[in-house]
């Protein structure tokens, strides 16, 4: 499909659940892969307590789960039957933008990508032998729920020619930022933190950080019983441990170039240096940690704004520690007229598309794969065929079936 002429733009809905397990974020978008024409509207859908921890359960077991473990088949059950739902519920939000493809990431319970370092207890590094990356989810059910075709296995492409698999997410940074001053950044802090970065010349370069959310949010779960730090008041309320902060910057993980990407496991390894700490200052060491990965992320260029995304945005604590680690302005993306919550659920909708065409996902300088390399999987199984006649992408394909 790649190089058609009169691709028609789609309304797809993106959908997006990210390494920090809160939930299923939906948006819905029109857009031909290259432009954003139309943003609709955009939900979020928690989990619900137990599918959390049965997801958070499998993520200490996936590198050794077959395929057909019960509790695998479970919660890929229940979050698919969850992501359905926030369809439905989307579409009823736009009756006027009807729904042609669903963009459905999955939840990520395994990233090791060839090159990724995993931390081990002594914050030594070890390459892992091959590649793989892992979302769960029934593509199929989806679309047998919603009538529409999915798009969906986004990374594994990637990963198979060479690349890091992530992060996903630049090209439609990039497309959103056009007009910006460049150099120019755009930091998405989920679980994981990655960062896109336009550079003065308009090249695309990008790489996971290091840990966003997910070692706060499990280090605040273990302290308080609570999923997040709210409102960045344990850290707030702690002091930084520079001798444990700077032994956890000691892995090996943030000495190397982009691109590299992370699994949400990889910095557990560094917990037990945070023996003897305090649930405050924990806190805050490991929202130090955050900032100073970021900063000390080798880059060409130096941004002139840093514009950040994902939940870690809404913590003042971690807000604060990046103004204060970097040296341009940081503002939420918001400040840019984006919606900071639906951004990655769009993003999704928009490599639909562009999986769809035959469009790259990744480039060399965004996951080290060799090649611009487009990605993604279609299922279409249990929709009503003579229903999405008018859904044919292409103006070629539309006059044709008119005549």
């Amino acid at each position: 499909m790649s190089g058609r002429v009169g691709f028609a733009p789609l309304n797809v809905i993106g959908l997006m659940s990210g390494t920090s397990l809160d939930g299923v974020d939906a948006a819905l978008l029109r857009t031909d892969g290259e432009r954003v024409l139309a943003h609709g509207p955009a939900l979020t859908h928690p989990y619900p307590p137990e599918l959390r921890a049965s997801l958070r359960a499998l993520l200490d077991r996936a590198a050794g789960l077959a395929p057909t473990d019960p509790d695998l088949l479970a919660a890929t059950r229940a979050l698919s039957l969850l992501h359905g739902e926030a369809v439905q519920q989307l579409r009823l939000l736009a009756p006027d933008m009807p729904a042609d493809l669903v963009g459905f990431h999955g939840q990520t319970i395994l990233h090791a990508p060839a090159s990724l370092v995993c931390g081990s207890a002594d914050a030594r590094g070890e390459i892992a032998a091959g590649g793989r990356t892992w979302q769960i989810g029934d593509a199929a059910l989806l679309s047998a729920m919603t009538d529409l075709p999915v798009i969906h296995d986004f990374r594994s492409a990637d990963v198979r020619a060479g690349g890091e698999g992530a992060p996903l997410a630049p090209l439609y940074h990039a497309a959103l930022l056009a007009g910006q001053a460049r150099p120019v950044a755009v930091l998405n802090l989920g679980g994981v933190a990655n960062l896109t970065l336009v550079q003065a010349n308009g090249d695309v370069l990008a790489c996971d950080t290091g840990p966003g959310n997910a070692l706060l949010d499990d280090w605040a779960m273990r302290h308080t019983g609570r999923p997040f730090d709210q409102d960045g008041a344990l850290a707030r309320a702690g002091r930084v441990d520079t001798a444990v902060l700077e032994a956890m910057l000691a892995h090996p993980f943030f000495a190397r170039p982009a691109p590299k990407s992370l699994d949400r496991l990889t910095f557990h390894a560094v917990l037990p240096l945070l023996e003897g700490v305090g649930a405050e200052d924990g806190a805050a060491t490991l929202t130090a940690l955050t900032a100073q990965a970021v900063a000390r992320t080798p880059l060409p260029e130096q941004p002139k704004a840093w514009f950040v995304c994902g939940g870690g945005r809404h913590n003042p604590a971690l807000m604060q520690a990046l103004a204060e680690a970097l040296p341009a302005p940081v503002q939420a993306v918001e400040a840019l007229g984006w919606k900071g919550d639906a951004l990655e659920a769009e993003c999704f909708g928009f490599l639909a598309v562009r999986s769809l065409r035959g469009l790259p996902l990744s480039l060399p300088t965004t996951t080290g794969v060799p090649a611009p390399q487009s990605g993604g999987r279609l299922t279409c199984g249990g929709i009503t065929p003579y229903a999405h006649a008018t859904w044919l992408p292409f103006t070629s394909w539309r006059e044709t079936a008119t005549e």
